[in-house]
């Protein structure tokens, strides 16, 4: 809902703050790196109360994962030069609450020649993470093992230091028989996912190994690492191309890849046997200056969005930046190239439906939806799809506001079972009106309905589920209304503005953007609240909330940017009767809906937005 997307808007510039002050807060740090030299005790220990703070929100829809690709040549026989890593690692750990960092993959090759010393220590720059109990996975890459072996190549250096024991006693990690594939367990976003990190070359066991992890968490999104699959843009290598017919393509969970290996970066995106986008990543900086300089790629998931951006930096040279930076440094410091900053669009919910269906909202009793004050309440359900709606659509709230279809020009009025997901009643009337000729049906209150006169001079909530088809065109559908009030601004004797426009209507604009505008009792001309285009085959829930003196337009439950300033109060009536998908002008039905119109309440007061139909 809006207030938890306003919470993640101010997280986002919380996390733009924070990698701006890191410029700063990084600067003395990087300073005493260049040399190559570990950072004193007290340096480290002085910054220890930041690193404990680390800890990542498992509930909000915005978090970030950490990717780092090949480090080799910081790790190469006699050049070992941890500081690049460490500055790297700490960033995670001075930033992972403003970026609610929750993970971080190495994709292999983290050393050259995969020796004891080489191993031992880049082992020692993950203590880090270790120190601070940060997830992290990493993985064998052609450098770190004997290049023409499989995960089943015995021990090696590489699996001393990141062998299983490293992670023993995390609840969230697993590993296969030989060591050499892990998978890792995380929440984030209120559920859980699974980063699955494979050797560089995966034996028969090992792929019996994936499959039965991936087997025996059906239901959790799949992140896959490993060393080698894309090898540019669009195109897989021949040993991608295996990874992807044994493993990715028949497992639906795996939506997204990441390996190293090759250079430059590139993407690719196939279509699994679900014919769902499986998003394939290269990410390697080894061929740049300083060996890549321990660059990281962060992915921020944003599931109100529906996106991953991905951003490229290198932690490290921008904590160089306060003793000044040399010329290839300043080409560094922040990839920003197609290939290194993106943004993927991914449906989530649409993409993980296929393992793991959210299942629907069930519908709300009627009682639970009659909150103090209701003054109308109708709902569409229960009846059969494109059955004809006749007779008398009852007011549930038991008020006496009953309705009767009134056809215009052999129009009709059907029923159908499509609705908003978070409508208290699982259907919709189906609204078929058109401009020239009219033609159409809509709702009317009956004559003695107690809605007619009411005035609601200290406050009111009215609220309203619609959709619009792909079909809706503003040269026939435009200016159609939702729910109004019949009678004229003249006839109420309020003459400013147009007299003849009715007392009040909630309608759409020739651009499909929802506007409320009606005569308050407290002034002559029309009062107006806008709210911004509709998206076409969307469902959306709007309320107009009055709290006896402003008045305010909810789009989904988040005020719209034009909600005037100037005092409301009430509605003018002339005791006329009330509609739903009818526009009158001039005293005569001008336009009828053309869409999907699902639940509609009317209180007698204001209503805060969590008691809102959609909530």
């Amino acid at each position: 809902m809006c207030t938890s997307h306003a919470h993640d808007q101010g997280e986002a510039a919380q996390a733009g703050a924070g990698r701006r002050g890191f410029l700063r807060a990084t600067a003395l740090l990087g300073a005493a790196a260049t040399a190559g030299l570990a950072l004193p005790a007290g340096a480290e220990a002085a910054s220890g109360p930041a690193h404990a703070s680390w800890r990542p929100d498992p509930d909000s829809r915005r978090f970030t994962l950490a990717v780092m690709p090949d480090t080799q040549y910081l790790f190469d026989g006699p050049s070992i030069d941890k500081a690049p890593v460490e500055a790297s690692l700490r960033y995670l750990l001075e930033h992972g609450r403003d970026e609610n960092i929750v993970f971080l993959s190495h994709l292999g090759d983290l050393t050259q020649n995969g020796a004891k010393e080489e191993v031992g220590a880049v082992g020692e720059a993950f203590a880090l993470l270790d120190r601070r109990g940060v997830g992290y996975s990493v993985l064998a890459g052609n450098h770190d093992v004997k290049s023409s072996t499989t995960d089943q190549r015995g021990t090696t250096p590489y699996l001393d230091v990141f062998g299983p024991r490293r992670f023993r006693g995390k609840p969230s990690f697993g590993a296969s028989p030989d060591g050499y594939n892990t998978f890792h367990l995380f929440r984030a976003a209120g559920r859980e996912w699974m980063v699955l990190a494979l050797d560089w070359r995966l034996s028969d066991l090992g792929y019996a190994w994936a499959a039965d992890v991936l087997a025996r968490h059906p239901r959790t999104p799949v992140v896959l690492t490993t060393h080698e699959l894309v090898v540019e843009d669009d195109s897989l290598s021949a040993y991608g191309q295996q990874l992807w017919d044994r493993l990715i393509a028949g497992h639906d969970q795996i939506f997204l890849t990441l390996n190293g290996h090759y250079w430059p970066a590139g993407r690719a995106t196939r279509k699994n046997a679900a014919g769902h986008d499986v998003h394939l990543h290269l990410t390697n900086y080894q061929n740049r200056y300083f060996g890549g300089a321990a660059m990281i790629r962060l992915y921020r998931f944003d599931l109100d969005r529906n996106v991953i951006d991905v951003e490229t930096v290198s932690p490290w040279i921008l904590g160089r930046a306060a003793q000044g930076l040399n010329e290839l440094e300043r080409q560094e410091i922040e990839l920003s190239g197609d290939a290194d900053r993106f943004t993927v669009g991914v449906d989530f919910a649409a993409r993980f439906a296929g393992f793991d269906p959210v299942p629907a909202r069930a519908p709300r009793p009627v009682a639970k939806v009659l909150v103090r004050d209701t003054v109308a309440y109708w709902r569409f359900d229960g009846h059969g799809d494109g059955t004809a709606v006749g007779g008398t659509v009852r007011d549930l709230s038991g008020r006496g506001n009953d309705l009767t279809v009134v056809a215009v020009g052999g129009g009709a009025l059907s029923w159908s079972s499509d609705h908003h997901p978070d409508q208290p009643g699982h259907g919709s009337l189906e609204f078929r009106g058109y401009k020239s000729p009219l033609k159409g049906a809509y709702l009317r209150t009956v004559d003695k309905a107690p809605l007619n006169s009411a005035t609601f001079g200290s406050g009111y909530t009215i609220e309203a589920f619609y959709r619009l088809p792909a079909d809706w065109d503003p040269a026939h559908h435009a200016w159609s209304a939702l729910v109004g009030r019949t009678g004229t601004g003249g006839a109420a004797g309020k003459t400013g503005d147009d007299p003849d426009e009715p007392l009040a209507t909630l309608s759409l604009s020739d651009d499909r953007e929802p506007q409320w505008a009606m005569r308050p009792l407290n002034q002559e001309g029309i009062a107006t609240n806008w709210g911004q285009e509709t998206p076409l085959e969307t469902w959306r829930h709007l309320a107009v909330v009055n709290d006896g003196r402003h008045t305010t337009l909810y789009v989904e439950g988040c005020p719209v940017v034009r909600n005037p300033k100037a005092a409301a109060v009430g509605i003018a009536s002339v005791g006329l009767p009330w509609l739903l998908g009818g526009y009158e002008y001039g005293g005569r039905i001008d336009q009828i809906l053309h869409g999907r119109l699902g639940d509609v309440r009317i209180v007698g007061r204001a209503l805060p937005v969590t008691s809102f139909m959609n909530h």
